[in-house]
């Protein structure tokens, strides 16, 4: 109990209350908050995360409605895909894979 008011008569006497209460209101502003700072900047960067996944994933909707068009618009298209992605071949062929 002594420190207690060891410490009260220190801020008392020495430190200015307004200046006191500025600071505490300035850290609970940028730390104890439900809008810290802390906490903005999680989720300004949790905001940039998911931005470059959207981009990602409408890059690659792009480039799969381009294959898709592409295999829509011919056999020929269809039959080199197949034999590319899935392994396939005709009755008289024979395959050979390289790695």
């Amino acid at each position: 109990m002594s420190k207690l008011l060891l410490i009260w008569d220190f801020l008392h006497t020495h430190v200015n209350k307004y200046l006191l209460v500025i600071g505490v209101f300035m850290f609970y502003v940028l730390f104890l908050d439900e809008n810290s700072l802390m906490r903005r900047m999680h989720l300004t960067t949790q905001e940039r995360e998911l931005r470059k996944e959207i981009k990602y994933y409408k890059d690659k909707i792009e480039i799969d409605a381009q294959k898709l068009e592409e295999l829509h618009s011919s056999d020929e298209n269809l039959e080199k895909f197949a034999r590319e992605q899935y392994l396939m071949k005709q009755p008289d062929e024979e395959i050979f894979i390289i790695k």
